[in-house]
């Protein structure tokens, strides 16, 4: 065990941490005073921000005594989880199964493999979790589970964790404080980590969800309720469930803003021309939230940043959400949304009324409940 953690903790010092990029936004922002920055995740060796939530896991059980060097080590995951815990698992010699449905597409289970795991299918994606239990029963070996340890095995008062890091690279920038740090829910670890270290160290930042069509976690958000299950799967790879995980915690999260498919498409392929470079759909997820709250700023003449992440890179989705023919088969039209986007550009304002609500927790900020509305 003392060499499995030596092997993972010296990976992680050979790595730098990953940038914070400034997103290049039109000449109102400059009078506006507003900037918006993305967190590059894909600059992790596995290419996105499940590796540091694959790094945290594999620590959480070795220290726990439940890896050793005989460990089969599971997961119920067919996307960037799964890559990035295969590649510990090589690391430490072990063998790794990732349980995912038979859908899954020939390019996520070529990346798991290409990290020496193996890909073990089941017919439904609610299956997945019970699957995962069972192979873990059946070979001795350990399911790392995400979904449950995500919040748990982040040390989410610093440590160089993503909030930490996020905050000390903003700290010569012209608003070092962010009025809004945006992101995703998958397992809800990084909404759990972020929102959790805003509180501990005190700051004004408030914290956004989010979330994609089909997911529990909105309306979960909504009702105050942990039972809710939609029946669905999410369509934008990496953020939403169909039932709210147990890693989701509601109470650090400040507003959640529901996000059509269509439009974290569309921001997603306008951010790749923008930056010039393919962003994934999750990061289209993110900058549609981060967008409007932006122009809610400028409307309202306040000032200050955003950050939100980059969580993936686009070249994953080559023959997916950039692809016209995959779109019209899955019922996604991203022109939908051009206009939105277009009139964003050019002048800062929204005219997009997604559905959002805040939580009890808004109330920190004077003018954080000021436009928000609850979903009838």
């Amino acid at each position: 065990m003392d060499n499995a953690i030596r092997l993972i903790q010296a990976d992680a010092r050979r790595s730098a941490d990953t940038h914070l990029l400034r997103y290049p936004l039109p000449a109102w922002a400059d009078a506006a005073d507003v900037q918006l920055y993305l967190k590059d995740e894909t600059t992790h060796i596995t290419g996105s921000l499940k590796h540091r939530l694959a790094r945290s896991l594999f620590l959480y059980a070795l220290c726990n005594g439940w890896i050793d060097e005989n460990t089969t080590v599971i997961e119920a995951s067919s996307g960037s989880t799964a890559v990035s815990e295969a590649y510990f698992a090589a690391l430490l010699g072990l063998p790794f199964i990732a349980v995912m449905p038979a859908s899954t597409s020939a390019a996520k289970i070529a990346l798991i493999e290409a990290q020496g795991g193996r890909c073990h299918f089941v017919d439904e994606a609610s299956q997945v979790y019970a699957e995962a239990e069972r192979l873990a029963a059946e070979t001795g070996g350990h399911y790392l589970d995400q979904f449950t340890n995500a919040e748990r095995a982040t040390d989410w008062r610093g440590n160089n964790n993503i909030a930490e890091s996020i905050f000390e690279q903003m700290r010569e920038e012209a608003h070092p404080v962010p009025e809004w740090i945006v992101v995703g829910a998958g397992t809800g670890g990084t909404s759990a980590t972020i929102g959790r270290y805003i509180r501990y160290r005190r700051y004004p930042t408030q914290l956004c969800v989010v979330d994609p069509e089909n997911s529990a976690f909105f309306p979960s958000y909504v009702q105050g309720r942990s039972d809710i299950v939609t029946g669905r799967s999410s369509r934008i790879e990496g953020i939403g469930r169909p039932r709210v995980e147990p890693s989701f915690l509601p109470g650090v999260v400040d507003r959640m803003v529901m996000v059509p498919d269509s439009a974290s498409v569309a921001a997603a392929q306008h951010a790749s021309a923008v930056l010039g470079r393919r962003v994934g759909p999750s990061t289209g997820t993110n900058l549609w939230g981060a967008f409007g709250l932006l122009a809610e700023m400028v409307e309202q003449g306040r000032s200050g940043s955003v950050v939100t992440l980059l969580a993936d890179s686009g070249d994953r989705y080559a023959d997916t959400y950039f692809c016209d023919d995959w779109l019209t088969s899955q019922g996604l039209d991203p022109g939908e949304f051009a206009g939105v986007l277009a009139e964003f550009e050019r002048c800062g304002r929204w005219s997009c009324s997604s559905e959002s609500v805040s939580g009890p927790s808004a109330v920190r900020n004077s003018h954080s409940a000021a436009t928000m509305k609850k979903p009838m």
